[in-house]
């Protein structure tokens, strides 16, 4: 059976995954943003997030616990008036950052790296039901959308800060939460805003030789039971 396994933390990526009826497992990296953009010294947002992408898929892929497995890192860099834009972390970062971003529109950037854990010489012959060869593949590719904001109060961006929901989000906003509420419109993948781009993912699995659908569980969640919740 094939795996994949997560490098994130991330309860919206495994949500999303989880909604979309793909088979997946939990591996958090320790991986310190901060020193590795600050080993590279990049500060594009776009080239960030492919790095910092590559930087948690590879850290897990090095974990005895990811061998003979497909490792799938992922990182969201927003940006906006030519500024990268992580997690906000406190409530003054928040405010000010959507303040600046009420009626405007920023661009969120998501990374994804994908790395093959597989046996690439499998000792199986080709009709056995053994498992199949991995491809050795390591890539990765990032999916940006426009995000297109209402103008927002402040008392909106207040009690927004009040729930908690933007300090541990790149770009102090989600859109499938609270601050849906704030967001006119979504040009692109609107699951790129989300923290990671399904149909990405399914390119990248493809050029590790993976269909998607082997990493279907069957049980897809149900839009009745979404709308329900």
């Amino acid at each position: 059976m094939t795996r994949l396994i997560l490098a994130s933390q991330s309860p919206a990526r495994t949500k999303l995954l989880s909604h979309a009826g793909i088979r997946h497992e939990i591996l958090v990296s320790d991986v310190d943003e901060d020193a590795v953009q600050s080993r590279y010294g990049v500060t594009d947002p776009h080239d960030t997030a492919l790095l910092l992408a590559r930087a948690k898929a590879e850290a897990v892929a090095s974990l005895p616990e990811a061998e003979g497995a497909l490792v799938l890192g992922c990182d969201s860099v927003f940006e906006f008036d030519g500024e990268a834009h992580g997690k906000p972390y406190t409530a003054d970062v928040a405010k000010e950052r959507m303040l600046r971003m009420s009626g405007g529109m920023g661009v969120l950037h998501t990374g994804h790296w994908l790395v093959d854990c597989r046996d690439t010489d499998p000792d199986e012959s080709e009709n056995s039901a053994g498992p199949a060869a991995g491809s050795g593949a390591t890539l990765g590719s990032v999916t940006s959308a426009e995000v297109h904001f209402m103008e927002m109060s402040g008392d909106e961006i207040d009690a927004y800060i009040a729930t908690g929901e933007p300090l541990q989000c790149a770009g102090s906003f989600t859109i499938d939460g609270y601050g849906g509420a704030f967001i006119r419109k979504v040009d692109g993948d609107p699951h790129t805003v989300v923290g990671l781009s399904i149909s990405t993912l399914r390119g990248l699995l493809a050029q590790a030789q993976v269909g998607i659908t082997e990493l279907w569980t069957g049980g897809a969640i149900d839009p009745a039971e979404v709308r329900a919740e």
